[in-house]
């Protein structure tokens, strides 16, 4: 067989692996919109704006995600404001600073921490985090924003410094000896010097960590209170949408009008997921234009 041949059949198989994945995540989202269809006539989109969700109450069901919606980017955005600093600063001291054997001693408890299931972490925040929580600010109980938002955040740091710390030891090593002989510090090096050249891959590795942070089910339905109510205050419970979904999913009447709003709720989660990839993808292009 000749090369030609070969490398037609290499790009056929990769055109059409890609094509998969395309195929998949259309028929996903096909899907979601079969099974929520019926929603749109009775009781209908509008609904779904409501800021009440109480959906098997007998005498005025509401429908409203707006709370469940609003926890969520409440929960994921804290998370990410405590996960980045914490990340970077993590992968900047292992990549840059720490010494071999504590290199070797650090790697593998964070490639360990990211593998804990996340059930596991939401007993830690429960029996834990959450008691911490309520007697250090004083409140009435620790099941909050505040607690689902730690939790969430331990979780994508490990995802955060990994990714971060392979785009910031990928630095080509003659950009930080020209920033020494300029008689830059070695801190100053780091900060004015690596961390900007690998700054796409460590806003990559912070959109990983946001989306591990959207799609967690289990700990923030552990540890957030599941309240649907609309707030800001990360001192009061509140619910997500994919605690919502797993909670109430498994005892659904099928194809009742509950039952298709949970499915919209899955429409709307993959369309925030989408958009916070296409962000990712915008900035990264910025940047690497730079």
């Amino acid at each position: 067989m000749s090369s030609w041949w070969k490398e037609a059949i290499i790009k056929w198989l990769l055109r059409a692996c890609a094509s998969t994945s395309i195929l998949i995540v259309a028929l996903i989202f096909l899907f979601l919109l079969k099974e929520a269809g019926p929603f749109a006539r009775e009781p209908g989109l509008g609904s779904l704006l409501s800021t009440r969700w109480a959906p098997v109450s007998p005498k005025a069901p509401g429908f409203g995600i707006v709370p469940l919606l609003t926890g969520s980017l409440l929960v994921t955005g804290l998370a990410t404001v405590i996960a980045i600093p914490f990340g970077v600063i993590g992968a900047v001291f292992i990549s840059e600073v720490a010494g071999r054997r504590e290199r070797e001693f650090l790697k593998p408890f964070i490639e360990l921490l990211a593998s804990i299931p996340s059930v596991v972490l939401g007993f830690f925040g429960l029996v834990v985090l959450a008691p911490a929580v309520r007697q250090a600010f004083q409140l009435s109980t620790g099941l909050t924003a505040l607690t689902g938002a730690l939790l969430l955040a331990l979780m994508a740091i490990p995802t955060i410094v990994s990714i971060s710390e392979d785009a910031i030891r990928s630095v080509p090593a003659s950009y930080k000896e020209a920033s020494m002989a300029l008689g830059a510090s070695r801190l100053q090096t780091i900060w004015r010097v690596t961390v900007p050249a690998a700054l796409s891959g460590i806003i990559a590795a912070i959109m990983l960590g946001m989306g591990r942070v959207v799609g967690e089910t289990m700990a923030v339905l552990m540890v957030t209170g599941n309240s649907a109510v609309v707030t800001l205050d990360p001192f009061r419970s509140v619910r997500t949408m994919t605690a919502t979904i797993a909670a109430e999913m498994g005892e659904v009447t099928f194809h009742s009008t509950h039952y298709q709003s949970l499915f919209w709720i899955g429409i709307v989660l993959l369309l925030v997921t989408f958009t916070f990839n296409l962000i990712a993808q915008r900035v990264l292009a910025r940047y690497r234009n730079f």
